[in-house]
């Protein structure tokens, strides 16, 4: 099914007025009458759901372009496991109170720089071979990332109970206790990373097309999937690190972006998968502190509605096969 062009930005403009208005909803409902401190304390809140949102959306469909498979995301390049493995490594020679007494800078930066480099020189190392061995590097991704979830429940079972109960705070996604440094280092990075993806964006509409024709095109593959993985791995590492792992979330606005717009063009799909991850957010975060009273957790949100639309994407996918 195609829409017509006013009717994709018409579309734009629904989703972005739902997305300001949940946001400004958010920020001002049930102040009572401390507006300043509201804002202040949700207001950071608020900046870290736009840039999870503005990372995870423009990765996951720029993943899903590159692999040509609409149920796979970042996170099978094993960046979660990654990230759970650094946490608890720190937790476990440094300790949990010093480590939650000291949010240093520096960690935060090498979480970012050790998910990125893995991609990278997994993707150096196999890319530059020839093209097949994209699908060598997602198993790859996905034994790596079994491995370090392995490494990282034995180093758990050896822990301290304390410190046990101390880390598995930092290892879901939470938006309540968001260091501003920390969000102002990952805004820069996030947004540079976004610029130059939507910048390659013409390039992703080619890959539609299938490899060979991309190649024949003037476009240097193998370049341009390392690119693409850097990039990638860069926004969804900076976004873990800076929350937390958030699993089914990039594929959830991801797919029902590809239902609302059905276009190949990623100039639509990326701001279409970046509003429907901030509305997602927002309205999840509003859910989790007014209706259910903190009584659960974003992330906690995001696995359950994204596990049971992973399962009925699974079973629409099949149906429609027949």
């Amino acid at each position: 099914m195609k829409i017509s062009f006013a009717k994709k930005e018409l579309l734009l403009i629904v989703l972005a007025f739902s997305a300001v208005l949940l946001c400004g909803l958010y920020l001002t409902y049930n102040t009572y009458g401390n507006f300043q401190f509201a804002w202040m304390l949700r207001g950071k809140k608020v900046a870290a759901f736009i840039l999870v949102a503005l990372a995870t959306g423009m990765a996951t469909v720029s993943f899903q372009t590159l692999t040509q498979n609409q149920f796979l995301t970042p996170n099978i390049l094993g960046l979660d496991s990654l990230y759970v493995l650094i946490q608890t490594l720190l937790f476990f020679i440094v300790g949990g109170v010093k480590m939650l007494s000291q949010e240093q800078t520096s960690t935060f930066l090498i979480s970012i720089f050790l998910m990125a480099l893995l991609s990278l020189v997994l993707a150096k190392l196999l890319l530059q071979r020839r093209q097949n061995d994209l699908f060598i590097l997602l198993m790859l991704g996905m034994i790596f990332g079994t491995l370090f979830s392995s490494t990282s429940n034995f180093l758990q079972v050896m822990m301290d109970p304390n410190e046990y109960d101390l880390l598995q705070g930092r290892l879901f996604a939470s938006f309540g206790n968001i260091n501003t440094t920390h969000l102002g280092l990952a805004a820069g990075i996030i947004l540079l990373g976004s610029v130059i993806l939507f910048a390659a964006n013409r390039y992703l509409d080619v890959l539609h097309l299938g490899g060979d024709q991309a190649t024949n095109l003037g476009i240097s593959l193998n370049k341009f999937q390392i690119l693409i993985l850097f990039l990638v791995s860069l926004l969804t590492g900076t976004a873990t690190a800076l929350v937390g792992p958030i699993t089914f979330l990039g594929f959830i606005v991801a797919n029902i972006s590809y239902q609302l717009m059905p276009t190949y063009r990623h100039s639509y799909l990326f701001p279409t998968a970046i509003l429907l991850g901030i509305i997602f957010l927002v309205g999840s975060q509003f859910l989790v502190e007014q209706v259910f009273h903190l009584r659960t957790t974003v992330s906690v949100v995001t696995q359950f509605v994204g596990g049971l639309y992973f399962i009925w994407k699974i079973i629409y996918e099949r149906r429609r096969q027949k």
